[in-house]
This record gives C-alpha cells, structure tokens and sequence, in this order.
C-alpha cells in the first residue's frame, strides 16, 4: 500500500495529511479535480432527464455546493444559451431560480449522452479515492480479546477455534474457513462482519478516469451512517465549510458473493447501455470484507479463481482494466473471507494456501459444545429443554446410527419441534414422541 504513495500528485497528498480522511469541502472549481466542460455537461444531462430544476435542486443532483461552484457552471450554460431562467424568486437568490434547457442544450446534452448517460453525483478523481482507501485502512483497526468475544458471544465455539479469529481479523489481509456444513462458518463470517460494521469510512459516489465514471457506492451492499452533524435542509445553501458532498458517510462494508461470481465480476463491468462502469465486489468492499460463501461452486474452477486473487493478496493492489484498455492501480484494502464445505485439498495447493494468511478449520461441536447450542436455541425459541431429552437425541439419533452432529441442528431441530406442536396443539418440548417425528422429518440417509 505504502508503494502507491509515490503515484499520486503531491497536491492531492497535501489535502489529505495525517492519518485519517475527511473530504475536504469544495471552495471552488478547481477543488472537484473535474473540467469546467465535463461539470456542465453533467449538469445539462441532469436537466435534460428532469426537466425544468431550482438551482438547488441541481446542486443536490450533481452533488456539489451551490456557491462558487454550480452557479458558475449554471452561468456558463446560461451564456452559451443551453439553459434558460423560466421562473426566480425575488429575494432567495439564483439557487431560487428554476432553469429548463433550451434546444441548443438538448443538442449538446445528446452529444454527451452517447459518450455516457451518467447523470448523477459528481464523481471524485481517482487518485483522490486512492487516498482515501489507504488513510482509512482496515490496517488500523485493532480487536482484542474482549472485542472478539463480545462478537462472538451468541455462538458456541471452541477454543482453538476462537483464539485463531482475533489475530485473522486484526491481520485484515484473508481468512480461509473450511470446515463441515452447518457448523457457523458463515455466521462467524457474519460476526467479524458485525465488528466491522461498527466503525465508518467515507466512499465517493462515483470515481472518473480518463473521461470515464466509475459507480462506487451500491445502496444494497452499503449502508448509509448518519453524520455527526445534521445535513442541511432541502433547498438551502450548503454552507463553504461543510465536507465534500460528492461522499457519503457508511459503515465500513461486509459484502457476500456466493456461486453468482465469476472472474469477469472481478473487473471493471461496463454497461453497454448506459455507458458507465460499476465497481467490482472488492472495490465496493474496500475498507471492509468481501466474504466468498460456498467457495468452490462458482462457475469457474476455483484456482482459477484464486489465481486472480494472488497479487491483490500478497501486494494490497489490484488491477483493473477499461474497455479501452488502460489499466489502472487501485488500493485492495479488504479482508478476504473464504468460505467453503470442501475439503481444502480438492480446491487450493500449497502456493496458494501459503498466501492465504489464516486458515481455520471449523469442525463438529464436541457433545458438551452441542448440549450448550442445544439449550440456548431451545430457550430462545420457546422449546422446553430437558438433559433427558437431549439425551435420548442424541443415543437414537446420532450414536446408534452414526451420524455427525451439526452446529446447526438444534436450531433446525428446534423449528420441527414448533412446527410439529402447533399441528397437534401441544407444548413445545424434548419429549420422546416430539423428537422422533421432528428427527424423521429431518434426517435424511445419504
């Protein structure tokens, strides 16, 4: 990470000293790292798809300060005659006014809607996001013991087990989880997640390259933090020293992708349509956790797949590629979770197991381990718990015919048993008869 220091202009290093990242609000122009000429072609877009629009109104859409920034590209237009005042206020200044576009604007909006239809927040140059991804690191972030067990306090796990989770997080390189099915390797994954999710970072809307957008920010897989001062109200002007409105303010992101992925989600994904790109899953994820579920039953052979893992693992960078062919550096600031009910050996070699920094096998409970998820599940669920039935579980249901137990068979167990009662009007509980219905129900000889 340290390396891409030295390709960034010094001007953008010198707007973001120390070691943390705030955006710097916007005084002027020059401030967006945009031309003129792209901004007003930006905002003829916007009129163009919305019709006539306040000032302000604008300055929401294109996400930038009204003063000294949006109304003297609303100038700009004005003189060239590609917009026009259709109605003012007296008294509440230009950001009052309503402009429509006239059909010398239309022209030109066409014009700039066949190189892109992006029409939406101004997008920060790439070298700024660069910046900002290294400033905010997950590097710094440091969880110890109490932090992890508080997390992981509604799961049943075993020692050897817990004391690797720590130092994987803390590594905020990978994590390879393998194991059974169904014994909370995804909601380990979901636990670490919950510890990121506490801390926030600030991602940009969008990022430009080379005359190019790139869409950032997904309000599925990020989630919005409130500010720790109140935005200011629809139609009013922002004021100079508020942050940089082209970013927004999310808990540090916890994104899962499962069989759905393949090597071409792993790139730059240009819509032929729109002609804009959307961010790959671990540039969404930068900053936070990219969590591979059922790894091994994507499309594509799984070295493949890990292949294109190695240099982002190893060097924190990643390389992405434009339609035209430019590639580009990009930090690779994600903890890497990969999870998988495949024996290790059939899905990686040892090259790339050595790459991966924490691997950690997620085993059967013990039978102790087993009665303590069994009661926590019960209680939770409204199922009576009793050691006797628990027992009489486990000697006709597991012991005698051989089977495995599964951290999550209390809990579906438990399911059984509720549905099973309400049809027969009875208490929830671990009788005999209870059992061996949900148990027959459930368990199938393979």
């Amino acid at each position: 990470m340290a390396g891409l220091q030295s390709t960034f202009p010094p001007t953008v290093r010198d707007r973001f000293p120390g070691e943390s990242f705030t955006p710097p609000a916007i005084n002027k122009m020059e401030d967006t790292g945009l031309s003129p000429l792209w901004l007003q072609d930006l905002a003829l877009k916007i009129l163009y798809f919305q019709g006539y629009l306040t000032g302000f109104t604008i300055a929401e859409e294109m996400a930038l300060p009204f003063p000294n920034v949006v109304d003297q590209i609303l100038e700009a237009l004005k003189r060239e005659k590609f917009i026009e005042v259709k109605t003012s206020q007296i008294g509440l200044g230009e950001g009052a006014y309503q402009y429509a576009i006239t059909g010398a604007g239309i022209a030109r909006a066409r014009e700039a809607l066949e190189r892109s239809q992006y029409a939406g927040a101004a997008p920060v140059p790439l070298e700024v996001y660069n910046v900002s991804i290294r400033n905010q690191s997950r590097s710094r972030t440091n969880m110890n013991q109490r932090d992890v067990r508080k997390a992981l306090s509604h799961l049943v796990l075993a020692d050897k087990t817990f004391h690797r989770i720590g130092p994987a997080i803390n590594s905020g390189t990978s994590i390879f989880l393998y194991g059974p099915p169904g014994n909370g390797k995804t909601s380990i994954a979901r636990a670490i997640g919950d510890m990121i999710l506490q801390e926030n970072m600030y991602i940009p809307y969008a990022v430009y390259i080379d005359g190019q957008v790139v869409k950032i920010y997904d309000s599925v897989n990020h989630q919005a933090s409130p500010e720790e001062e109140p935005a200011p109200a629809s139609g009013t002007l922002r004021s100079s020293t508020r942050r940089d409105p082209r970013w927004i303010r999310i808990h540090r992101p916890f994104i899962i992708t499962g069989g759905e992925l393949t090597l071409a989600g792993l790139d730059l994904v240009f819509d032929d349509v729109n002609k804009y790109y959307e961010a790959p899953f671990q540039v969404k994820a930068n900053g936070g956790i990219l969590l591979i579920d059922d790894f091994g039953r994507q499309l594509v052979r799984p070295r493949d797949l890990l292949n294109r893992w190695i240099v982002p693992l190893e060097n924190r960078i990643d390389y992405l590629t434009l339609h035209t062919g430019r590639k580009m550096e990009i930090p690779f600031d994600v903890l890497v979770v990969f999870s998988t009910n495949l024996p290790p050996k059939d899905l990686v070699d040892e090259a790339f197991l050595r790459r991966l920094r924490h691997k950690i096998e997620v085993g059967d409970p013990s039978y102790d381990d087993f009665r303590e998820i069994f009661h926590q599940v019960a209680e939770a669920k409204g199922v009576a718990f009793s050691n006797q039935g628990l027992a009489y579980l486990l000697q006709e249901w597991y012991i005698k015919p051989g089977r495995k137990i599964r951290a999550s068979h209390p809990r579906d167990l438990c399911d059984q048993i509720l549905d099973i009662a309400r049809y027969l009007s009875v208490e929830p509980a671990l009788t005999r008869e209870l059992i061996d219905m949900a148990a027959i129900s459930y368990f199938v000889d393979l």
